[in-house]
């Protein structure tokens, strides 16, 4: 599948089996992506029923737009989770029968050097999902104080030489901005210690790129939106899945159904997150951090 979309939809069996997606359900698909999880979504829904499709990046909107074009029920929104709300109330519908959230990238959004998000390549350093947001991973870079640049670092990808990182970031911008991707991750790796650079199982660099990504696009922030939302717009029996793919995401996840069930909004589902089997994680490798947690709203809590 992902030889002609460019990206493979994580745990889609999963998906399908929980949410369970049926003729005339109502169902929200936060993030559309290239379409993989909404194009068997919505063969499942229809005729009559509705899927309402988010992704701020509108080049994967448009490609999801043309790849669903058979679907006439599919109703398309250039709009971030955390707006769930406005998208409700444009599309007149109150209450949802099941809701999918995939929080990770679009392979095409790592491949793409216009996106900033991969220091496999030359690119700008901009890490912008949604055209929409105003400052870029370089404004961050060059501007946030030492400390501030730091905490990020250390607190939305728990990078253990933050500081060093951080104080190496603003010695450089010192003698030139710093605005491309190989440049950033050049300074990351001089940063470390050779004895911790040589045990690195991942490039040095990726913990940094991947905090200034989720500071940039507002990742916690717009997903604590969103946990917080799905109890009020769920059906009595509603489904909510979310996929995640770093512990500070599951987390939050976890954390906000288990609450929900604390107060009898939700049943939780899924006590261990589901995770990709052997053959996927053969099949797409960026799948193996994957996790998927549902919950069920309760009509008690209705």
């Amino acid at each position: 599948m992902s030889s002609d979309v460019g990206h493979d939809p994580v745990l889609l069996a999963e998906v399908l089996e929980h949410l369970n997606p049926q003729p005339g359900h109502v169902v929200i698909d936060c993030t559309l992506g290239r379409g993989g999880h909404a194009s068997e979504i919505a063969r499942r829904i229809a005729p009559n029923g509705t899927l309402l499709a988010l992704d701020v990046d509108p080049k994967n909107l448009d490609f999801a737009r043309a790849r669903l074009s058979e679907f006439p029920h599919v109703r398309f929104f250039h709009a971030n989770f955390a707006e769930l709300d406005d998208v409700l109330e444009a599309a007149k519908i109150q209450k949802i029968d099941s809701l999918l959230a995939d929080l990770g990238l679009s392979t095409n959004q790592f491949l793409d050097p216009v996106y900033g998000m991969s220091f496999a390549n030359e690119g700008p350093l901009d890490m912008r999902i949604d055209p929409r947001i105003p400052e870029s991973a370089a404004d961050l870079v060059n501007t946030l104080r030492e400390d501030t640049l730091a905490n990020v670092l250390y607190d939305l990808a728990q990078e253990r030489y933050s500081r060093r990182i951080a104080s190496k970031i603003v010695q450089a911008r010192r003698i030139s901005p710093i605005t491309s991707t190989l440049r950033l991750a050049e300074i990351v790796r001089q940063a470390l210690p050779s004895r911790a650079y040589a045990q690195e199982r991942i490039d040095p660099a990726t913990r940094t790129f991947m905090a200034l990504r989720m500071k940039v696009n507002r990742e916690v922030e717009n997903l604590e939106s969103l946990l917080g939302l799905i109890p009020q717009i769920l059906k009595p029996a509603g489904r909510a899945g979310v996929i995640s793919f770093h512990s500070t995401e599951d987390r939050l996840v976890k954390q906000a159904f288990r609450s929900a069930e604390q107060t009898g909004q939700m049943r939780v589902l899924t006590r261990k997150p589901l995770t990709p089997t052997d053959n996927e994680a053969w099949r797409n490798p960026r799948s193996r951090s994957a996790k998927l947690r549902l919950a069920e709203r309760m009509a008690s809590g209705q």
